[in-house]
């Protein structure tokens, strides 16, 4: 009863909010002060930069803009908290500065209104670095209040479906997409720095493929056929490999109808590169280069805590074989296992049983025990090699076991980072493996791949020897902000509407 008594005059205070702040709306509308007819204000400053520089711009006329955070004060002299992209900077804002009027008008703004300011830089008597008021012009009027009038905004829910807000009240969330986006930068310089052409790949495609992975459907009119939004950029990339762009890379949305947990969304975002003349090996070195000087770059260590995790990332990660790693962590030993009813007859002893599309086969039950059973008690860095032929179709055969495939995947804290193949280039055994994807789908697979003649086509032509590595930008960035959920990292994840 108390708490629906608080949160009825929850709602009756906030009505009251509303209709205050439109009422001082149409209050400066009618005295020809519309804030919404501002179209634009000359910036000089930011809040970090004057705070920064603060001794050699004290006394000096700034012109900072920003959004109201907090107010006290309101008899001849106010003290306010002014918020830009950089951060905050209290104003000093007094009647005798200001003018009667201009004063008396900046009373009535409210917490959340826009401003631009022009003042002069100094310091209060408590030594608080500040900007003293001399013209306040609003920008834009807040007529919603922002949730701290509410204890703050802390609701999952909310602030995922608010991201706006999120980003207003709560610093932490901004600083996790600034790192987003400087990871994203280093990417970026990395790659080019050696020697790689960042490239653009269709979104929309006419066959799904380059995964395994159960793809949104559209229909294009004009040409009354269905297109699947892409649910990997592998095909097209090593097409312009084919073509002779030695070094490519593609960062861009991936989007996959699948179910959403705290490491998946229905789309996401990869970078995924091609570079002729390597293989996995070399993928692995670059991976891991890629990351470690991520986390000195921007956080200044290789020593980061994620999901409640201590994860060491200094240079120097193991590289284990898949089937090494089962047999280290189950003790199940698929190497001297000769056969295929032997070898899942293993994994169902041990409580591994095979997904009823799935071949009943020796490198099935591999992966599957290693997937079940192995996955979650990888907690530092290691790269997890020569993956079985049958859950890797675009992967190049290991010369020493043709039930292998040179391919890896990182694992950091129970997470897949990336993965990465000594790239297929031969044609024969890519149309044989198409062919097994197209059979799985016909059994009800619907996350199977298709037959892709074309790009059969482009390997008859001559793919040279190639190492391939797609890597999930948002598992590496909740790496390193240690956030537990995708959500956190992307901006505006996928929500289900309200009713």
């Amino acid at each position: 009863m108390a708490d629906q008594q608080q949160h009825s005059e929850v709602q009756q205070d906030l009505s009251d909010i509303l209709r205050i702040r439109r009422e001082k709306l149409r209050e400066l509308q009618e005295a020809g002060a519309d804030p919404f007819q501002e179209t634009r204000y000359q910036v000089t400053h930011h809040a970090q930069e004057i705070k920064d520089h603060f001794e050699e711009l004290e006394g000096k006329r700034v012109s900072i803009a920003g959004r109201l955070m907090s107010k006290r004060g309101m008899g001849k002299v106010s003290f306010c908290d002014l918020q830009d992209k950089t951060g905050r900077i209290q104003l000093y804002a007094k009647r005798d500065d200001m003018g009667e009027e201009p004063y008396s008008r900046f009373k009535k703004y409210d917490i959340g209104d826009i401003v631009g300011v022009q003042g002069e830089v100094f310091r209060t008597q408590r030594g608080e670095m500040s900007v003293r008021c001399l013209e306040v012009t609003l920008l834009s009027k807040s007529l919603l209040p922002l949730p701290e009038k509410f204890h703050g905004l802390t609701d999952r829910e909310t602030r995922y479906r608010q991201r706006y807000v999120d980003l207003i009240v709560n610093p932490e969330v901004k600083r996790t997409f600034v790192l987003r986006s400087q990871f994203v930068k280093h990417v970026r310089d990395f790659l080019d720095a050696r020697g790689y052409m960042e490239v653009e790949t269709p979104v929309l495609n006419t066959i799904s493929g380059g995964a395994t992975a159960r793809p949104f459907i559209t229909h294009h009119n004009t040409l009354d056929i269905d297109m699947y939004l892409r649910i990997a950029t592998e095909l097209p990339l090593k097409r312009l490999i084919v073509g002779g762009m030695d070094r490519v890379y593609e960062i861009g949305r991936i989007f996959r109808n699948e179910g959403m947990d705290p490491k998946h969304n229905p789309e996401f975002t990869t970078v995924e590169l091609y570079q002729a003349y390597a293989d996995f090996n070399d993928m692995m070195d670059l991976f891991e280069d890629l990351l470690t000087s991520a986390a000195q770059k921007l956080l200044g260590t290789y020593q980061l805590e994620w999901q409640g995790e201590q994860i060491d990332l200094t240079p120097g990660w193991p590289r284990l074989p898949m089937h090494e790693a089962v047999k280290q962590y189950t003790g199940l030993d698929f190497m001297a296992i000769s056969n295929d009813e032997e070898a899942v007859a293993a994994a169902k002893s041990i409580g591994v049983e095979l997904p009823e599309t799935a071949d009943k086969t020796w490198g099935n039950a591999l992966y599957e025990v290693f997937d079940q059973k192995v996955e979650e008690k990888l907690v530092q860095p290691t790269f997890i090699t020569m993956h079985p032929v049958d859950v890797s179709p675009l992967a190049k055969r290991s010369p020493k076991d043709p039930r292998l495939t040179e391919r890896f995947e990182l694992f950091i804290c129970r997470s897949e980072m990336g993965n990465a193949f000594s790239e297929l280039n031969d044609p024969i055994d890519q149309r044989e493996r198409f062919q097994k994807q197209v059979e799985l789908r016909a059994k009800g697979d619907d996350e199977a791949g298709m037959m892709d003649e074309d790009f059969i086509t482009a390997l008859e032509y001559g793919l040279p020897p190639t190492g391939g590595l797609g890597i999930g930008i948002d598992r590496c960035v909740m790496m390193l902000t240690g956030n537990e959920t995708i959500r956190e990292v992307i901006l505006f994840p996928t929500m289900k509407p309200l009713d």
